[in-house]
């Protein structure tokens, strides 16, 4: 079961779709989590020239898009499948077991309660979804005890079948990132200037960045969080501060992302 969201997603929003129709230029979706139909034109499909569309795509396959366009008035939806990288998808797909798994919880919840697990989850996603990206997201907050299951709008019977089932389904998990940084400078003064860049980048967050040095210039940066999410945005904001202090100061800088 996936229960289905409000509305329509971002532009820019990474979305689970399933292939309803291929056509000769065109491919037809319905996106899982918000039951609603989108489109891929073949220019988005991949890149380069695609002489037949079926190689790529066919009925009943899963596929992970990026939503370029919503046309709110006609209710429709333009997706690319070319812009989405290999990372993203493993995200994507990551992102959406844990949130099947969120909506367990509430499952469970509900069944405890003799109550309706729409009605559970439609109240919840109301009261957190502005403040927390997903569901998931803040039955983890929950578990860690960052957050407070009041926050949840539900009333305080349910509320505490709630949290029980979250506090015992849930458990602490990291995952890990990694990438090189190079630096270099010719400055007489360049081992400081790049000594300095590198505590910029650490101080983002010194708990889960750590960085370790490889020799000839070249810097290991990795990084631990509790998804993905958030460890590539302290990974970008580390490697960036570390590249925009070499640049003021006219050295040389660059990221390579490292693979999973």
């Amino acid at each position: 079961m996936l229960l289905k969201k409000e509305g329509f997603p971002e532009e820019d929003d990474l979305v689970m779709c399933t292939i309803t129709k291929v056509h000769f230029h065109s491919v037809f979706v319905d996106l899982d989590e918000y039951g609603k139909q989108g489109m891929i034109h073949i220019s988005e499909v991949s890149p380069g020239r695609i002489r037949n569309i079926r190689d790529f795509v066919i009925e009943g396959k899963k596929i992970v898009c990026k939503v370029l366009k919503v046309h709110l008035d006609r209710g429709h939806i333009d997706l690319s499948l070319r812009r989405v990288t290999e990372i993203q998808k493993r995200q994507k797909v990551d992102e959406m077991k844990m949130e099947q798994k969120a909506e367990k919880i509430i499952e469970y919840a509900a069944k405890d309660l003799k109550s309706e697990t729409k009605k559970l989850f439609d109240i919840i996603t109301k009261n957190i979804l502005s403040k927390y990206s997903s569901v998931y997201d803040y039955f983890h907050a929950v578990a860690s005890s960052t957050a407070s299951i009041e926050e949840s709008g539900l009333d305080a019977k349910s509320a505490k079948t709630l949290e029980e089932a979250i506090k015992s389904r849930i458990k602490e998990t990291a995952v890990t990132i990694e990438g090189t940084l190079k630096l270099s400078s010719y400055d007489p003064n360049g081992i400081e200037i790049v000594k300095e860049a590198l505590k910029k980048a650490e101080a983002v967050d010194k708990v889960a960045i750590k960085i370790k040095y490889l020799g000839s210039g070249s810097y290991h940066i990795i990084v631990e969080a509790k998804d993905y999410k958030q460890a590539e945005k302290l990974l970008k904001q580390s490697y960036e501060k570390a590249v925009d202090h070499m640049k003021k100061h006219e050295g040389m800088a660059e990221f390579i992302r490292a693979e999973a």
